[in-house]
């Protein structure tokens, strides 16, 4: 069994308040959860009106089928037009750790 985990770092554009902000993390959140079945959630960062850390993780039985899961995930993010991905930090974890 293998988890692996994504922390993205991002910068939003246009937002002038903590209820804009709400209206672009809200869809990045519900989309890759809806389109990778990955768990999501929006995990730092939550008082910046400019400023976003989201976290994804997701379990599988094959290590290879996970990193493409993950590489897919951080993809998707990078070619959001809304945000600027800042930095993203990846673990894997398996049976031996």
């Amino acid at each position: 069994m293998y988890v692996g985990t994504l922390s993205f770092d991002l910068l939003l554009g246009d937002v002038a308040s903590l209820k804009q902000k709400r209206s672009v993390v809200r869809p990045i959140l519900a989309e890759l959860h809806r389109r990778y079945a990955v768990a999501v959630a929006e995990v730092g960062d939550q008082d910046l009106y400019r400023r976003a850390e989201i976290g994804l993780s997701s379990v599988s039985g094959d290590h290879g089928h996970l990193s493409g899961l993950l590489d897919a995930c951080e993809r998707w993010m990078a070619d959001r037009p809304e945000v600027d991905l800042l930095s993203v930090r990846r673990r894997v974890h398996g049976d031996e750790d």
